[in-house]
This record gives C-alpha cells, structure tokens and sequence, in this order.
C-alpha cells in the first residue's frame, strides 16, 4: 500500500510540475524547438531541472546500493532490489524509436507525460493524440512479442493429442 501511495504522490507531484512549468502547453514545445524564429528557451531549463535532480538521485541510489551491499541497512526500502537499466547500447531500434518520439513531440507539442496530464482539459486534440500514443504503444508491444515459428511446433513434443 505505501508503494501505491507514494506513486500516486510522485505522479501529482510530476503532473503539478508540468502544469506550474507550462510544458501541458503545446505552443511551449513546439516554441523550444522554433530555434529559426521566436524560440523560447523555457523548456531548456525545465530539462536542466529534471536532469540535475536525476544526476544526483542516481549517484544517491548508486551509493546507497553499494553500501547496502557491504552490509548497511537495506535499499530501496519500499522494493526488494534496486532495478536499473542493464542494456546501454545504442541500436537502430532505440534510434527509430527516438526518431519516432520526436516527430510526434514536434508535430503535436506534446510528449507522453505532459499529454496525460493535459486530458484532465478535456481537449479534443489531447485526447486524439493519447488514444494515438495508446495504439502505437500497443502495436510496438505487439510486434515486439516473440512468435513462435511454425517450424518449432513440429519440434514442440508430442501433445495429449498426439498418438
């Protein structure tokens, strides 16, 4: 229960952020990257912000992780282990992926975060662009799945209905 509502605390306050930042506004985004006309650097330092507070988040929970390893108290305390990233190349996969995130950030303004705090508007085109965000996700999960090639269910063993 505690992880649930210290969720639900982070994400108010993340959502609280982008409203008081004004990156829910699509004419923010698309402004930051305008940098041939009347750019506006507001969103440069809202990233500055956010990555300054994970620079030193990190190194936090990578001291304390070792630390815990050598005998003090356990860390993460509402987890059973720390769980960081364990892939760090750069692929064409996260590349097109990328690519694919930037179009959509710059055509529509809006990136996942900012979009699902700006359907509490009711805007249309806010609800337009998360029911587009959703699909997409679900067709990459889907085409991400591994299949099970017909050749393999030759090789599978034998069924209760074989012979």
């Amino acid at each position: 229960m505690k992880q649930i509502a210290l969720a639900l605390i982070a994400g108010a306050l993340f959502a609280v952020g982008l409203g008081v930042s004004g990156m829910t506004q699509p004419s923010k985004v698309v402004g930051f990257l305008d940098v041939a006309g009347g750019w506006d650097p507001s969103l440069a330092f809202v990233m500055a912000g956010a990555i300054s507070v994970h620079f030193l988040a990190y190194r936090l929970l990578r001291r304390q992780q070792r630390a815990a390893s050598e005998g003090a108290p356990r860390f993460p305390l509402l987890a059973d282990r720390l769980s960081l990233p364990t892939r760090t190349g750069v692929d064409a996969r996260l590349l097109g992926g990328a690519a694919i995130f930037g179009v959509g950030w710059g055509l529509a303004g809006y990136c996942p975060g900012p979009a699902l705090v700006s359907l509490a508007s009711g805007s249309g085109a806010v609800l337009a662009f998360v029911l587009a965000m959703a699909a997409g996700m679900a067709i990459a999960h889907f085409a991400a799945a591994p299949r099970r090639a017909p050749a393999d269910t030759a090789t599978a063993g034998p069924t209760a209905r074989d012979p």
